[in-house]
């Protein structure tokens, strides 16, 4: 039986998706992916700019009516990077819960992340977005904006790592 990893963490922090789905109760669901593939033998993560706010994050986007969590964030990763050949690492789910303030009313959001390994280098970015960069996950974490995504690239690595490490544990 395949083991699920869950990790949640509550923190504050700005959102800059327009997502006005559920506004009205004060309340945003959004789902994205921790993007990674090989170059050169290592592992390397994409990190997207927001234009709003300038703040290095994942890619995700606000869950649409009738979708569901894997289905949003398929389709946002497609819609904010052009990559549509993603290869989901079954298992790994990051939760992040975070409050910030729109037009003088809190909103609590909640955002899903899943992991996704693909091949696809070349990123095509809307216009939510400025720049894109694939880094190592060092890298990655100093480039980060938010602690709570360290976090949820720190798990997904070790999530990764661990993978790797069953998948090459039989072989000679």
């Amino acid at each position: 039986m395949a083991s699920t990893h869950v990790s949640t963490i509550e923190t504050t922090m700005k959102s800059t998706s327009p997502n006005e789905s559920n506004a009205e109760e004060g309340e945003e669901r959004s789902a994205g992916f921790v993007l990674s593939r090989c170059q050169g033998g290592q592992r390397v993560y994409l990190l997207v700019k927001h234009s709003d706010g300038g703040h290095w994050a994942f890619p995700k986007g606000h869950i649409e009516a009738g979708e569901d969590e894997l289905a949003a964030a398929r389709r946002e990763i497609a819609e904010e990077t052009g990559i549509d050949g993603l290869d989901p690492v079954a298992g790994f789910r990051a939760i992040s819960r975070y409050c910030y303030a729109r037009d003088g009313r809190s909103i609590s959001k909640t955002v899903t992340y899943f992991l996704a390994e693909t091949e696809t280098k070349c990123v095509c970015l809307s216009n939510e977005h400025t720049d894109a960069v694939w880094l190592a996950q060092e890298d990655a974490r100093c480039r980060l904006s938010h602690a709570d995504s360290w976090r949820i690239l720190d798990e997904a690595e070790t999530f990764l790592e661990r993978s790797d490490r069953k998948g090459h544990s039989g072989a000679s």
